[in-house]
C-alpha cells in the first residue's frame, strides 16, 4: 500500500509560513531548523516548509505563481468563521462557493506567500 506522507512547499519564510499553519489550522509542529525547514503535522499527512534555494531568495517571483498545485484543508468547523480567521492571520480568499453535486462548501486562498489551497467543511 501506498500513502501520501508529506507535502513540500518551498518557501521565502519559514518562521512565518510555520505560524501562520501552526495558528490557522493548529498542526503541531514535528521538526524544525529555524530559517530552514518545518514539519507540520497536518492529519495523516505532513506539511513540510522547506526555504528556496539561494539564487530564488528574495527574488521577484513568488512561490505561489505558476503552480499547478493546490493544498486541500479539510474542516469540521463553520467554514466562514475558518475563513474570517484565516484573512486575519494574513491568508488571501475567495468567496465561499458550492458545486452541483458537491455537498461541501469550499473557499479558495493563498497563504501569505502566495502558494494555493482549498477549504472544505466537512472532515471525511
Amino acid at each position: 500500500m501506498i500513502q501520501l506522507g508529506r507535502i513540500i512547499l518551498y518557501v521565502q519564510n519559514v518562521e512565518r509560513l510555520s505560524d501562520f499553519y501552526r495558528q490557522a489550522f493548529a498542526f503541531p509542529l514535528v521538526q524544525h531548523i529555524p530559517d530552514e525547514w518545518a514539519v507540520l503535522k497536518a492529519g495523516h499527512c505532513e506539511l513540510a516548509l522547506h526555504r528556496v534555494g539561494r539564487p530564488y531568495r528574495g527574488g521577484t517571483a513568488r512561490p505561489g505563481e505558476g503552480s499547478n498545485a493546490k493544498v486541500v484543508f479539510q474542516t469540521d468547523a463553520p467554514i466562514g468563521a475558518m475563513r474570517d480567521m484565516l484573512i486575519a492571520l494574513g491568508a488571501t480568499m475567495g468567496e465561499i462557493k458550492q458545486y452541483p453535486g458537491f455537498t461541501s462548501q469550499l473557499c479558495d486562498g493563498q497563504d501569505p506567500e502566495g502558494n494555493v489551497f482549498q477549504l472544505v467543511e466537512g472532515v471525511s
